[in-house]
């Protein structure tokens, strides 16, 4: 499941907001796949443009669970960030 927000900011700042809102911590924070946990089976990871291409960034709900998993954690993290006064929106057919 993917989250997208139409706003400039870092991979490492979206991963602090949504450590936050989560109530959680970055894992693997100096790797090259940081994650932030959601609950025990799900996560979240950040995908950042290419250089110099414009936003939007997607973050990426997962699960080793199951999809439906995956969706709630989706769910609970886009209100979340809602509250602290993200925009967001689920990713168009158009975007990859």
């Amino acid at each position: 499941m993917s989250i997208v927000v139409d706003m400039p900011i870092t991979k490492l700042h979206a991963l602090d907001v949504i450590a936050f809102v989560a109530d959680s911590a970055i894992a693997d924070a100096r790797t090259a796949s940081p994650r932030v946990p959601l609950s025990p089976d799900a996560w979240a990871e950040v995908q950042i443009p290419r250089f110099a291409d414009p936003p939007p960034i997607a973050v990426d709900v997962c699960s080793d669970a199951s999809v439906d998993v995956a969706r709630a954690a989706a769910d609970r993290l886009a209100e979340a960030l809602v509250q602290v006064g993200w925009t967001v929106r689920t990713r168009r057919s158009d975007e990859i």
